[in-house]
């Protein structure tokens, strides 16, 4: 995953600055993109690593990591890619020989690359089929199997604990309903049944109606919290003692597991880190005024003792 953006073609790496700064990188270290995405970020660190610095590179979207292979090719042996789940760091570390690192990035949004192909099924402003799945060639259940399966009860459960939705169980009530008619299947479907389950008077003023339910969905179908939790807790052991870690998350959910997981480490006796972040670093207003995508954006960082 990552929260790279591209803009009438331009390519907009989300807080690239900030994260730069704080990985300091430099000729001769070594460097793990643990969401390399269309390579923003990690063509950024290779060019600030120059010439001797190492990238390793893994996402689980294998279209999203083609571009990046292109995009990065340019520094030849400088840069390994790997198509694979951060969820699995470790294990993907030990198989490849990589690390110690020196520096390590997590960027946990969605790409416009995703957001904008229909056929993904990220999003409700392109009707598509209701697929999901960061990784198409695995062999994870899209987000319209997930649908056809999943009790009322569990369905309100997932809506309230994955999207913070307010209106869970109405929503669950009308998905139930509808399918014992017709199976729910494209994205477009899916929004108009939470619009219609969601009073009008209470629709958020901020963000699409069903903007809560697909991010639900999404986090379910892809497990994305208990994989960061895993993936994180590989990143520090693949650490270097001084090595900096910066995760970008860009829901509430996400900066909570990043957030506790950084203040444990801190505070664990001997401390594992140092938090070099004890507020989240936001974009700027030029940023967001740039790229609108940037807006919920929270960096997170801190340093291996």
């Amino acid at each position: 995953m990552t929260g790279d953006v591209t803009i009438e073609g331009r390519h907009l790496p989300v807080l690239l600055e900030e994260a730069i700064a704080i990985l300091q990188p430099r000729s001769g270290g070594r460097y793990l993109d643990a969401t390399v995405g269309l390579g923003g970020h990690a063509e950024a660190i290779l060019i600030g690593s120059a010439p001797a610095g190492y990238l390793c590179g893994i996402d689980r979207d294998a279209e999203a990591l083609a571009l990046a292979k292109t995009r990065l090719g340019r520094f030849e042996s400088r840069v390994e890619l790997f198509q694979g789940d951060f969820a699995e760091l470790g294990a993907i570390a030990v198989e490849n020989e990589w690390g110690p690192f020196d520096g390590i990035l997590f960027d946990l949004g969605l790409s416009s690359f995703q957001l904008d192909n229909a056929s993904r099924g990220f999003s409700f402003m392109r009707d598509g089929p209701l697929d999901m799945r960061m990784d198409r060639q695995g062999g994870e259940q899209s987000a319209a199997d997930l649908l056809a399966g999943i009790s009322e009860r569990e369905l309100a459960r997932l809506l309230q604990d994955y999207g913070e939705e307010r209106w869970a169980r109405r929503i669950a009530a009308r998905i139930v309903q509808e399918r014992r008619t017709q199976p729910l299947t494209s994205t477009a479907q899916l929004a108009r049944l939470v619009a219609s389950a969601v009073p009008r008077r209470a629709w958020p003023r901020r963000i699409h109606v069903a903007t809560r339910t697909f991010q639900a969905l999404r986090i379910a179908v892809n497990d994305e919290l208990a994989g960061l939790i895993r993936g994180l807790q590989d990143a520090v052991e693949l650490l270097t003692t001084g090595g900096r870690i910066c995760i970008i998350s860009f829901h509430s959910l996400e900066d909570r597991v990043v957030k506790e997981t950084l203040r444990g480490w801190a505070r664990s006796e001997p401390p594992r880190v140092h938090l070099l972040t004890k507020r989240p670093v936001a974009p700027t207003e030029r940023e967001i005024d740039a790229n609108p995508r940037a807006r919920s954006a929270k960096l997170r960082a801190a340093e291996r003792c």
